[in-house]
């Protein structure tokens, strides 16, 4: 198994779409970047914090790869918005990727370079080593899976599982 955490707006989403492909063994909603120690919701919520809402992703790199992993990613989310996705403004919806080893960084690298071909503005991506995790509150855990039919699901999750299916069919478990 290898580990990559990855921020892209609102962890609800990235939970729903990194769950739904093949080779994906575990997606955990949490928080990565910060300053305080075993931070809340609530706390995240002020943008205080210096925490992104991040996922966790343990795959087997044998049946998708982290390149793969990587380019669903950057066409998932808007890479090239500082501290936001559409709606949802702060430092803790950045883009931003948390490296588990320093053999993950060079293809972090590799597939930004590769995606500044399809955004028409500058990729804004922080790239770092990962420090600490801390994993959300238990209702953050597959919120889509639970709660398809909730307006934010409709509205903002759902139709990136569209999208998800459309370009990334081959890839989906």
């Amino acid at each position: 198994m290898e580990t990559i955490t990855l921020g892209g707006g609102c962890f609800w989403c990235l939970d729903a779409v990194f769950s739904a492909l093949k080779g994906v063994d575990q997606v955990c909603s949490g928080y990565a970047g910060g300053h305080v120690v075993s931070p809340t919701y609530h706390q995240i919520c002020t943008g205080t914090t210096g925490h992104a809402e991040v996922v966790q992703v343990s795959f087997e790199p044998t049946v998708i790869s982290l390149k793969e992993i990587l380019t669903v990613f950057f066409v998932l989310h808007d890479p090239t918005t500082l501290n936001r996705q559409g709606g949802d403004i702060g430092t803790q919806y950045r883009s931003a990727i948390f490296y588990h080893s320093e053999t993950q960084k060079p293809i972090v690298q590799m597939v930004m370079d590769e995606m500044k071909a399809i955004w028409s503005a500058p990729i804004v991506t922080a790239v770092s080593p990962l420090d600490l995790f801390y994993p959300a509150e238990d209702y953050h855990q597959h919120y889509y899976a639970q709660n398809p039919s909730q307006g934010y699901c409709q509205a903002v999750i759902a139709p990136k599982m569209v999208k998800l299916r459309k370009q990334f069919a081959d890839y989906l478990g």
